[in-house]
C-alpha cells in the first residue's frame, strides 16, 4: 500500500504536479480541457444560462484524464490532492501561456 504524500504549500505541490505531467500529449489535453472550462464558465455567466455549467467537469476531469490514464500512466493528483491539483491546471495553463512550460 502506498503512502499519499504530504505537502506544505502549493509552492511545494507544483514541481510534484509538473512531474506528473511530464508527457506533451497530456500537457496538451490538460491545456484543451481547461481553456474549455474557461470557456464554459465565460459563457454561461455572460447568457446566465447556468445549464452550461454541468459540461464544466465533463471538459475538465474528462480531457485531463485521458491524458494521465493513456499518455502519463499515472493516476490524476485530482484524487489524492484535489484543491491543489485543479489550482495546479490554472498555473500549468498559465505557464503554457507564457511559455514558461513547452506544449
Amino acid at each position: 500500500m502506498s503512502k499519499t504524500r504530504d505537502f506544505a504549500s502549493f509552492a511545494e505541490f507544483y514541481p510534484y504536479y509538473l512531474a506528473e505531467h511530464s508527457n506533451s500529449t497530456s500537457r496538451r489535453l490538460h491545456f484543451v480541457g481547461t481553456s474549455l472550462v474557461i470557456a464554459f464558465v465565460t459563457y454561461a455567466v455572460a447568457t446566465l444560462n447556468f445549464w452550461l455549467l454541468l459540461a464544466v467537469p465533463i471538459a475538465g476531469y474528462g480531457f485531463a484524464w485521458v491524458g494521465h490514464f493513456f499518455f502519463e500512466h499515472n493516476r490524476p493528483a485530482t484524487f489524492k490532492h484535489p484543491l491543489y491539483s485543479l489550482m495546479g491546471d490554472f498555473v500549468m495553463f498559465r505557464d503554457l501561456i507564457t511559455g514558461k512550460l513547452a506544449f
